[in-house]
């Protein structure tokens, strides 16, 4: 039998909801391309709970204790004596969520000689040392679209939220208790007629673009990989072969590039420099894509009229980290991709990997970082859990 360490954010400060603001979530079958959404053989939770905590468990203790296999859930992921480096050395499975990322460094992937799948509940794996995980024979998968189009909604509303200066006129009627009209209006502008661009043109990107085009802004893009042309004429799109030539001829930015180390600090002084002065950038994708310091400078000068995102590095950040306290923010705690609409499709799509992982069936293709495993054919996995 198995043991599985699944690292969660903690529960809610009042508590674990005892009822929702609503009683049903539409039920999504697929997404964009024709990929399907998750389909495990059964689910053990109602579609709009709070899955993604602890006390959620990502709904999976009924199936794997009944098939006698062991689940330890935790929050507690950093500092000496975690329970996370407590748990790990014989763990087979780790599961995490970007949102509250169990890092499996180097080091911790050395010390768990068992760990054979480690699974992102949701997209995005860079908190898996991958170098480490191929070398030590790992799997790493993700529930690959699961989320993807709740991060371009997010994205699309931290664009409005900053270029309508929303949340200093909240402030004025909530926490202010005032009623201030010229304050609030002073630093907000239409987003109609503006130039805003995406770096990234992925699942996400393409999303954002799609949902922006309505806006009547003009829109620009660039990827390594140019999209068909028929996209760029649907969507009126320009493309721009580097992020200078991109940022240079925008009013807006939203950042949906992974992190790599071409990426990595790539928006600094300079390359902010570059952008028309009193431009935003949004930034969902991964936090040390920007330098963090660079970004405050730029708000203090003016050359950036604000930023927003919801992703921080390390996550969750200090007390005193700088981007709490900056002017013209918009920032979020790691939320965008973990709606409860969102929990029900990674959820799913975790018991999905979990179901093919023991019983010694292909893991769909387009869930696998790392197929350590030979996940990908039929009957090819290196370890199987008879169940």
């Amino acid at each position: 039998m198995a043991k599985i360490l699944t690292v969660l954010y903690p529960d809610p400060v009042g508590g674990y909801p005892p009822d929702y603001a609503r009683d049903e979530i539409p039920t999504i079958t697929g997404y964009p391309g024709g990929q399907t959404a998750p389909t495990p053989q059964a689910i053990d939770f109602t579609p709009g709970q709070l899955l993604g905590c602890v006390s959620g468990e990502l709904g999976l203790r009924r199936f794997l204790e009944d098939r006698g296999h062991t689940l330890v859930v935790t929050s507690d992921k950093e500092g000496e004596g975690s329970t996370l480096d407590r748990e790990l050395p014989d763990s087979d499975v780790v599961i995490s969520q970007p949102f509250w990322p169990a890092y499996l460094t180097p080091e911790r992937i050395a010390a768990a000689p068992r760990l054979k799948l480690a699974i992102t509940a949701g997209i995005g794996s860079d908190h898996v040392d991958l170098p480490s995980a191929i070398s030590h024979g790992m799997t790493v998968a993700e529930v690959t679209f699961s989320n993807s189009i709740s991060v371009s909604e997010h994205a699309v509303m931290q664009i409005l939220t900053l270029v309508r200066n929303y949340l200093p006129s909240h402030e004025w009627v909530t926490t202010k208790k005032g009623w201030n009209i010229a304050d609030s209006a002073a630093r907000a502008y239409d987003l109609e007629g503006m130039h805003v661009g995406v770096l990234g043109s992925g699942r996400i990107g393409q999303a954002v673009l799609r949902r922006l085009k309505p806006f009547d802004v003009t829109l620009h893009y660039c990827d390594v990989h140019r999209l068909h042309k028929d996209i760029e004429e649907e969507l009126g799109l320009t493309y721009h072969p580097d992020a200078r030539s991109l940022v240079s001829a925008i009013d807006v930015l939203s950042i949906h590039t992974p992190l790599h180390p071409q990426t990595q600090n790539l928006f600094d002084d300079e390359l902010i420099g570059a952008m028309k002065r009193g431009s935003y950038i949004v930034n969902t994708a991964r936090a040390l894509i920007v330098s963090r310091d660079a970004v405050v400078r730029a708000l203090n000068s003016g050359q950036l009229a604000g930023y927003a995102g919801d992703v921080w590095y390390p996550q969750p950040p200090p007390s005193d980290h700088p981007w709490r306290t900056m002017p013209y923010e918009a920032m979020t705690p790691h939320v965008s991709g973990t709606t409860l609409s969102a929990q029900a499709r990674y959820s799913a799509g975790t018991r999905e990997i979990l179901e093919c992982w023991f019983d010694g069936r292909p893991v769909r293709p387009e869930y696998l970082i790392v197929d350590g495993g030979g996940l990908a054919g039929t009957g090819a996995a290196s370890y199987t859990v008879a169940g």
